[in-house]
């Protein structure tokens, strides 16, 4: 049977009010439970006769007056079969993990039980931490009759189990069963007679459960023996071994018969209120079953808010942290725009300054380009020519002056490297020592 381990999950978890229901021979008995840490609560019980032969819309009606009566109309119910109405088996498998026992245990069915094949509706759970699975079928037709009979009076059910199935997580809702075993009858101590009821547990045999009908000493000892407990071992009332309620109805049997008769609908009424603390073996399909607990939620709408908790603290740190790391920011760049000042002011003079050197450089360039043209012309013009004027721009220079012939001064300034496309700007005139003449040629590679 699943079960927590954490003692904090388990404290958290035991809160919720479940409806047990036993159907017997010819009723229905219901108990409501509710559950807190401190203990548990019967809030109230009832017993409806007749079930099988009364319309069901005729009882459903008492049922659904009796939560109404508690405000639990949300409440589905856990149901017990008859005992003898299902079977129940501890196969051993050891090594295999939960996740590869269901095709184990599907492999073996059919020699579990002797009812037609595919004619069963079955459940497994490990018993404890034990390498043994107990197995529960039943008849699908019986199933199918309590199912359809339930919904036709309105009934919700989580799920339909057998009394081993229910007692196992309700002796582990406050504490722990002995260790060394027991061996239990329902009804022991308000005088049942066979069959009888039993269930125990051992080291042998994590969860027996079985109805014997022989005289009460053959059953205990054939029990005995299949728990691997002592032979001397003597049979317990079921309801000595389950929580006791801290309060009942007025109007509830508090004898020790009237305990003994309750123990397997408060048993069922138990696994109803904290299903999250064991799940009992549930031979419902898991698409019929219904969960309305409110108390189920509880534990969600904790870790939600715990959650939501979390998330608006960290949002809310994340938004100081930005707005403390804006104000930091702000204060650096306060402290830095003199500095800041300081640097474009200098990039400025940086600027003006390589401006002023670069022009510079050129001027320099430039006078010595003109003093080698003015070099040129005078290898060019050897006396007793002369120049009455020079103009040099950056393009281009303009020379005027006097030779003796200067048909061929153009020839000589092409070819020249410093100059190109030359040409007489003025025409020629003849003077006593002379011709006088105005070229203006382009500087060769000027920029």
């Amino acid at each position: 049977m699943a079960q927590l381990k954490s003692p904090l999950l388990r404290s958290l978890f035991r809160f919720g009010t479940g409806a047990g229901i036993v159907i017997g021979a010819d009723s229905l008995t219901v108990y409501l439970a509710r559950v807190r840490p401190g203990g548990a609560r019967l809030l109230d019980t009832l017993t409806i006769g007749g079930f099988r032969q009364r319309p069901a819309s005729e009882w459903g009606a008492e049922y659904a007056a009796f939560l109404q009566k508690h405000s639990l109309q949300h409440l589905s119910a856990i149901a017990v079969l008859p005992r003898n109405e299902v079977v129940v088996r501890l196969v051993r498998l050891p090594g295999v993990a939960d996740d590869d026992a269901a095709a184990a245990i599907r492999f073996q069915l059919d020699t579990l039980h002797p009812f037609p094949e595919d004619e069963v509706v079955y459940d497994f759970q490990r018993a404890g931490s034990a390498d043994g699975f107990v197995v529960a079928i039943a008849e699908r037709r019986i199933l199918d009759f309590y199912t359809a009979l339930f919904a036709e009076a309105g009934l919700k059910t989580a799920g339909f189990t057998f009394s081993g199935g229910a007692v196992f997580p309700s002796l582990r809702l406050f504490g722990v069963p002995p260790a060394e075993g027991f061996l239990a009858v329902h009804g022991l101590l308000a005088g049942a007679e066979a069959p009888f009821e039993l269930y125990g547990e051992s080291s042998a045999y994590p969860l027996f459960s079985a109805e014997l009908d022989v005289p009460l000493d053959r059953a205990g000892a054939l029990a005995a023996a299949e728990l691997r407990l002592p032979a001397e071992t003597e049979p317990r009332d079921l309801a000595e071994l389950l929580p006791v309620w801290q309060s009942a109805p007025d109007n509830q049997d508090f004898s020790d018969a009237g305990r003994s008769r309750a123990a397997l609908p408060w048993a069922a009424s138990l696994a109803a209120a904290c299903p999250r603390l064991g799940t009992p073996l549930n031979l419902l399909p898991l698409e019929q079953r219904v969960v309305s607990s409110r108390a189920a939620y509880i534990p969600t709408i904790f870790l939600l808010v715990v959650l939501a908790c979390v998330t608006g603290a960290l949002l809310a740190r994340n938004a100081m942290m930005d707005r403390k790391y804006g104000e930091q920011l702000q204060a650096e760049i306060k402290r830095l725009e003199p500095t800041a000042a300081k640097v474009a002011a200098l990039d400025l003079k940086i600027a003006d300054e390589s401006e002023r050197i670069r022009d510079l450089d050129g001027y320099r360039l430039r006078t010595k380009e003109s003093l080698d043209i003015v070099l040129e012309f005078t290898k060019m013009l050897p006396p007793p020519a002369w120049i009455q004027s020079l103009q040099i721009d950056p393009k281009a220079v303009v020379i005027q002056g006097e030779t003796e012939q200067a048909d061929g001064l153009l020839k000589k300034l092409d070819a020249s490297p410093h100059f190109a496309g030359s040409e007489f700007t003025a025409p020629l005139s003849r003077t006593p020592g002379g011709e006088l003449f105005r070229v203006r040629a382009n500087r060769e590679g000027a920029k």
